[in-house]
């Protein structure tokens, strides 16, 4: 456990994301500050006229767009440069409409991409920093950037923009899943399993957090049946037929519970880690021929945005070292394991599938290399 001025520490400098994070899927302003530079940055997917207007002018017209690797590769720039996080960073010529701008974070919009422009100004952790923001904001991965001097920096920050760090950036995962504690504990008899306690864990800012159902009375010394279960709406709630995730939460608590007990970590990582918003618009791109993981690489995004830091510091708060691990994927087993949770045994997870879902299922099997 942190000393208490440690965790002061941490949870201001989670609040600094925080505050940008929210500002950027407002559509404002936020600043970056890196190796003594200020640098400006605006969402593309929120840009509009007069916001690009306000970036060129406040940094001299040596605005860029940062954008992923895999995006830049699908609009045709596969050999633009990009710096160590993958973010490829192209300078905006004089003159640049906005619509062009956001066609090229949209994939649903058909942009005429044309050569590749000069190297940009812009540092490159700054620039995945910036695209880390937006990924954090669950908006498509593509950022305007560029330079502001000291004095144009200060008056944005009297006007209320928020600054960060971009070493506090590219550390905010980690640092959020370090500071999850237990906020709230209930008893809540689920239908297939009466015995079953819900714990609400939170980061120390108050930000997203993420859900334990204890199912029985797990005997830590042994290893712990355990489900990792990232969060679907559509799936979970409205029982869509689309993809099997409703089967798969519904049959992990029936089978945790017919083994007696174990533990079913209900993570906040919605459509793979990029947000329900995102999985529309995958979604649509899917309906157009695309698979699952494809999808979501035309948007911009890896083909699986999760981390699983979250999951492992919530089962070291529960006392659980050893796993039986419900799933299919060999890289949560890989994931787990590096976050210093030792998986002892997989545990096959399957369900039938449904006419909706038959591609879905082929897709993460042989694209994400399901078991």
């Amino acid at each position: 456990m942190p000393n208490d001025s440690a965790a002061d520490t941490t949870a201001r400098l989670l609040r600094r994301v925080d505050h940008v994070i929210a500002d950027l899927r407002r559509g404002d302003l936020a600043l970056l500050a890196h190796d003594g530079a200020n640098l400006v940055l605006e969402a593309a997917e929120t840009l509009t006229s007069e916001g690009l207007a306000r970036l060129a002018r406040l940094t001299g017209r040596q605005l860029s767009l940062a954008l992923t690797r895999r995006r830049a590769a699908i609009l045709g720039w596969a050999e633009a440069p990009s710096g160590p996080g993958g973010t490829v960073i192209l300078p905006i010529p004089e003159g640049s409409e906005v619509e062009f701008l956001r066609q090229l974070a949209d994939p649903s919009a058909k942009a005429e991409t044309g050569s590749v422009p000069g190297l940009s100004a812009v540092p490159p952790a700054a620039a995945d920093a910036a695209v880390e923001l937006t990924k954090l904001a669950r908006l498509l991965p593509a950022v305007m950037i560029g330079p502001v001097n000291d004095h144009a920096a200060a008056e944005l920050a009297a006007d209320g923009i928020h600054a960060v760090r971009v070493a506090d950036v590219l550390a905010y995962r980690e640092r959020s899943a370090q500071s999850l504690e237990a906020a709230a504990e209930a008893k809540v008899p689920l239908l297939d399993a009466a015995e079953t306690r819900i714990i609400a864990f939170r980061p120390s800012d108050g930000g997203t957090g993420h859900i334990a159902i204890v199912i029985g009375t797990p005997d830590m010394a042994q290893p712990v049946l355990v489900r990792l279960h990232s969060e679907c709406f559509t799936g979970d709630l409205l029982g869509s037929l689309r993809c099997d995730c409703g089967d798969q939460l519904r049959g992990a608590v029936a089978e945790i519970a017919r083994a007696g007990s174990g533990i079913l970590l209900y993570l906040a990582q919605e459509g793979r880690g990029i947000g329900l918003v995102n999985k529309l618009r995958a979604y649509n791109l899917q309906d157009a021929g695309l698979d699952t993981f494809d999808a979501n690489e035309q948007l911009g995004f890896d083909a699986d945005e999760r981390v699983y830091v979250p999951a492992a510091e919530i089962l070291r708060h529960l006392g659980v070292a050893r796993v039986r691990l419900m799933t299919n994927n060999p890289d949560k087993v890989a994931a787990l394991t590096r976050c210093g949770i030792a998986v002892v045994e997989r545990v096959p997870h399957v369900f039938p599938a449904n006419s909706h879902n038959e591609r879905y299922l082929s897709a993460k099997a042989g694209h994400g290399h399901h078991l």
